[in-house]
């Protein structure tokens, strides 16, 4: 965790898997093998719905322990196959309209977008993958961001076993 970074603007999480490029692309890229890793530690995503184009959009849920259901959607703005995904990221609801942060009952300055850019290196046997994830207020919602996907690349890292 050492390299991980957090500023006002852009949180980057840099992670090496024991995986094929192929297969952590295929974690990212299709929606039943994002299902076994998307969201935080103890979270499920009962459904994930993308449509993996430039100019595509995407609904992901991740469902709380308690039940409660949490939906993100946003548009690929990049996709350069085994390489690198750009994609906005925002609240939704179950319809994938945006909603602010508050309609899941969060407080503070979130933005309604951000920008998340993900990158694929091969490294042989081994990938490195590195989230960017721009928009992201500093303070609480930043390290609770922070958590969040480095727990989800836990369960991925579980998942390409």
């Amino acid at each position: 965790m050492a390299d991980q970074k957090i500023n006002s603007k852009v949180l980057t999480i840099p992670r090496i898997f024991d995986a094929s490029r192929e297969l952590v692309w295929k974690a990212w890229t299709d929606p039943e093998h994002m299902m076994r890793w998307w969201g935080p530690k103890d979270f499920t995503s009962p459904s994930c719905k993308m449509d993996l184009r430039v100019g595509g959009r995407y609904l992901f849920c991740m469902r709380s322990p308690d039940g409660k259901d949490y939906y993100s959607t946003g548009v690929f703005n990049k996709i350069d196959p085994l390489k690198e995904i750009v994609y906005t990221d925002s609240f939704a609801d179950e319809h994938g309209n945006v909603v602010p942060a508050s309609h899941y009952g969060m407080q503070g300055d979130l933005p309604l977008e951000q920008q998340v850019t993900v990158t694929f290196e091969d490294l042989g046997y081994k990938t490195k993958m590195t989230l960017k994830h721009a928009g992201m207020p500093a303070g609480e919602h930043g390290e609770m961001a922070e958590l969040g996907w480095n727990q989800s690349f836990d369960k991925l890292a579980e998942s390409l076993r």
